[in-house]
Parts: structure tokens; C-alpha cells; sequence
């Protein structure tokens, strides 16, 4: 049986996702690994896709939103020669073209055009909300959803392998990207700029921004961990903290003002950007001078100011 766990220890846990799981099935193993509800993650990955979840244990899921926001990487395979409805392997084929002609040296400009910063549509099954309820939900339901176009940067998209298989070929490719990019949209993409329409077959999350891949466990393993009294292979609250933020160093005054809740004001300017003005929200990880975490805090009205406060300084918490 697996340790109960009154206030669990908070922290990240880094889990390698199976094929045919769903993020949240995930999130409500690791929750009976861990006896407690206090489990989140941090970007969602479908299904189908595979690697890198970022999971939040306790106090540390409050540090998710930050998690979330890094870039990503993934290994993703891309059939060209036909479309589907959910720009993926799980969804019907909507239309089939013979791909055979496409040669390396159009993909590769196909390719450079998806690669920088760029305006993006959303692939129509995905979890965006439209009035409410999740775009996936109204496409299923027999609706035409149109998405708005978002920002994004694609820093990487380098083919690692092209097969060619009678009227289809199926491209691997590592793809670096920001937050909120759609690798399901950029295949749809890629077979749209080559006229022979192109879907997800095969994705995996190899990193969230420091936090990687090869780090990860799966969940047979935590499983496994928990049945035989051994310790979790958590992420501290504070190495967490760290890995996802900017860190603000703190004397010990200050990480005891902070603590409660008293702003910092002479030290809002290393918290400052040359683009933005005083009132630029930029967080960071409040340290203090044992290594621990207090707080994170925000450039808000001329003073660094406590967004979230972890631990009272000198508690030991």
C-alpha cells in the first residue's frame, strides 16, 4: 500500500505519459500513489501524445501557472498525403491526396515558413473555450468552430527523418515552440502549404522549459515506489520555484519582511525591463540566503511585492 500522506510534501513530480492516457487519468493515479488530492499538472498533453507531464504535489501547485508558461519541446511525426478532423491520428480521415510528388526541397521551405514567430489557428478539437464550453465539445457535437489565430514562436522545426510509403510520407521531426503552439496545427499546416493536407501521427513531450524528459518517471515505477515505503522522486518546492522563475537574492531582512507580506521597494528595479513600464508584471523567486523560497514576487506600483508567500523566513517550513 502506498504511504498516507496528511499535508503531503510539496513539490514537482515529473511523470512520462503513457499512450491512451488522458492527463487528468494521470493526475488520479499519482493522487492514489500519493494518498492526497493536492496533485495538478501543468499543460495538458492528449491521448495520444506521450512524455513529459509536470505534475504539482500540494503548496508547489501554486507555482503551475509559471510551469506552464515555459516553451516546449517534442519529437512529432507527420503524415502528409491526408487530413483528419482532429488535425491527429484519432480523428476520421476528411480528405486523401497523393503526396509522392513532394519533394525534400519543397518541404524544407515548407517547413522555414512555419519556423519564427507567426500567427496561429488553434487545431478546432482542442480545449479552448468558446462561450464557455471546450472547442473540442462543440465540434463533436456536429458544430463548425472557427478559432481565433494567437502568436506563437516555432524556435526549432528540424526533420530528423522523411519516409516515403506509395502516396504518403510520413516526416520526424524535433520541434522547439512557446507556450500555447499546437504541434497538431502545424501538421495541419505543413500538408496545407503543400496541397496534399497533413495530421499529427505520433508525439513526444521531451521537455517544459528546464524541466526534461529524461528526469521523468513513469507511473508504474511511482507506483512501484510507493507499494515498497521508498521516497517519491519529488522536485522541492524550492528547486521548483527556482526552475521556473527568475530568482530575486534576499538578505535575511529582507526574506523576513517579505515573508510578511511588506514590499520590497529598493529592490523593484531588478525586477524591471527596458520595454515595459513601472508597472510591468515580472515574477520572481524570492530567496533567501539559506536557499529557501519565500515568496514570489511581482513589480507592482514602484515596489517588489509578495504575489504568493510560501513559508514564514526562518520556519523551516
Amino acid at each position: 500500500m502506498a504511504r498516507r500522506i496528511d499535508e503531503p510534501t510539496p513539490g514537482l513530480l515529473l511523470v512520462d505519459k503513457p499512450a491512451g492516457w488522458t492527463s487528468h487519468d494521470v493526475v488520479a493515479r499519482s493522487r492514489r500513489i500519493l494518498n492526497t488530492r493536492k496533485v495538478g499538472h501543468a499543460g495538458t498533453l492528449d491521448p495520444m501524445a506521450t512524455g513529459l507531464l509536470v505534475l504539482a504535489v500540494g503548496r508547489a501547485t501554486r507555482l503551475l501557472t509559471y510551469v506552464t508558461g515555459h516553451d516546449k519541446s517534442y519529437d512529432a511525426t507527420i503524415r502528409l498525403g491526408s487530413s483528419t478532423i482532429t488535425d491527429d491520428a484519432e480523428g476520421e480521415v476528411t480528405s486523401a491526396t497523393d503526396a509522392s510528388a513532394v519533394s525534400n526541397d519543397a518541404l524544407a521551405v515548407a517547413i522555414a515558413a512555419l519556423t519564427g514567430d507567426m500567427s496561429q489557428v488553434p487545431s478546432s478539437v482542442s480545449a479552448i473555450k468558446v462561450n464557455g464550453e471546450r472547442s473540442y465539445a462543440r465540434v463533436r457535437a456536429g458544430e463548425e468552430v472557427a478559432l481565433a489565430a494567437r502568436p506563437v514562436t516555432v524556435s526549432r522545426f528540424e526533420v530528423t527523418e522523411v519516409r516515403r510509403s506509395e502516396s504518403v510520407i510520413d516526416v520526424d521531426a524535433t520541434i522547439h515552440v512557446s507556450s500555447g503552439t499546437y504541434i497538431r496545427a502545424l501538421a495541419r499546416d505543413l500538408g496545407a502549404a503543400l496541397g496534399v493536407g497533413g495530421h499529427l501521427t505520433a508525439l513526444r513531450r521531451t521537455r517544459i522549459g528546464r524541466f526534461d524528459l529524461a528526469s521523468a518517471s513513469t507511473v508504474d515505477s511511482l507506483a512501484a515506489l510507493a507499494d515498497s515505503g521508498a521516497d517519491i522522486p519529488l522536485i522541492s518546492l524550492d528547486e521548483a520555484a527556482k526552475a521556473a522563475l527568475p530568482a530575486l537574492d534576499l538578505t535575511e531582512q529582507e526574506a523576513r519582511d517579505l515573508s510578511f507580506g511588506k514590499p520590497l521597494r529598493e529592490r523593484v528595479d531588478e525586477l524591471a525591463t527596458p520595454e515595459h513600464d513601472d508597472d510591468f508584471t515580472h515574477d520572481a523567486a524570492a530567496v533567501a540566503p539559506d536557499g529557501r523560497v519565500i515568496a514570489v514576487v511581482r513589480r507592482v506600483k514602484g515596489a517588489a511585492r509578495p504575489v504568493i508567500v510560501f513559508a514564514p523566513a526562518g520556519s523551516g517550513a
